[in-house]
């Protein structure tokens, strides 16, 4: 017989930061276009499982709520800006923690102020959340970089942040507000890992569905 060495390893190809950032924005993207799917198919009633207010089952709403959207109209106005910040977050290296501190601090402050007999659903509580996270990160930072980019973004997209006014309708500015309290909490717990690191639903009446 003859003895061969062991095989060569697969040589995977090494992408470049930005396109690994960029493939798993557009993977969230179409989760949540599947997601809007299914909800479009089931008449939308994946809807009835978002936050609803001062309930002890409208809690597990804070879970799925920035999953759902009332249609794909609601769905792109939040991917729209959602994608490009959640691009720069992931360029930033700090997605994860960052959108789990936005997103359980929006939640839980619709849960407490929201409107009663509402449900909310929507995105825009993160969008919120990763924009103040970007625009105020060099601030903790003592980054001049980080700075200037949050300058930049602000010029681009602060127009966003009049969604912090409270306005009538079924948009729910409550939770764009505490979306954006999470980032800039996020921001500021962040600050020195960053540093070292460069050194059942309410059985009430009717309700009505909120956006984010």
């Amino acid at each position: 017989g003859r003895v061969t060495g062991a095989p060569a390893p697969v040589a995977w190809p090494q992408w470049p930061r930005w396109q690994r950032c960029g493939v798993t924005m557009a993977v969230i993207v179409a989760a949540l276009f599947v997601i809007e799917g299914i909800d479009a198919a089931t008449d939308y009633r994946l809807d009835q499982a978002g936050i609803v207010p001062r309930s002890t089952d409208g809690l597990t709403g804070i879970l799925w709520a920035p999953l759902l959207h009332i249609d794909f109209a609601h769905l792109i106005a939040n991917v729209v800006p959602g994608a490009v910040l959640g691009f720069l977050l992931l360029m930033a290296g700090r997605f994860l923690a960052v959108t789990a501190v936005v997103w359980v601090v929006s939640g839980f402050g619709v849960w407490l102020t929201a409107p009663a007999g509402s449900v909310t659903v929507g995105a825009s509580g993160i969008v919120f959340g990763w924009l103040t996270y970007l625009l105020v990160r060099g601030i903790f930072n003592r980054d001049f970089w980080q700075v200037l980019g949050g300058l930049v973004l602000f010029v681009v997209y602060g127009g966003i942040l009049w969604g912090l006014v409270p306005a009538g309708g079924s948009v729910s500015w409550q939770g764009h507000l505490f979306g954006a309290a999470g980032g800039v909490l996020a921001a500021w717990v962040l600050a020195g890992s960053d540093r070292g690191g460069r050194g059942g639903a309410d059985r009430g009446g009717p309700r009505s569905l909120t956006t984010t």
